[in-house]
């Protein structure tokens, strides 16, 4: 777990978009969008997240990890937003 990595994660466009799109589906906020933005820094941490993307970045460094849905599955998203709901914490 690196810092730079969660900042990385937290800045990358596609895993906001599928992060947002798992809030919607979860009903977080009536906008999906901003509470993504607002809780980039809490989701971006997620357990295990930065060892994934980093070790993806290590096997291919051209591509970009937040596409691949073998990096952080669209499981783990929704088990990190699913958290994230109000009175899970």
């Amino acid at each position: 777990m690196t810092y730079l990595i969660q900042n990385e994660i937290a800045e990358n466009r596609a895993m906001s978009n599928r992060v947002a799109q798992a809030a919607a589906q979860e009903q977080m906020s009536s906008d999906p969008d901003r509470w993504t933005y607002e809780n980039r820094r809490t989701w971006a941490s997620a357990p295990g997240w930065s060892d994934a993307w980093e070790s993806a970045k290590v096997t291919d460094p051209d591509a970009d990890p937040g596409t691949n849905e073998a990096v952080i599955t669209d499981g783990q998203i929704l088990s990190q937003v699913q958290a994230m709901a109000p009175g899970q914490a």
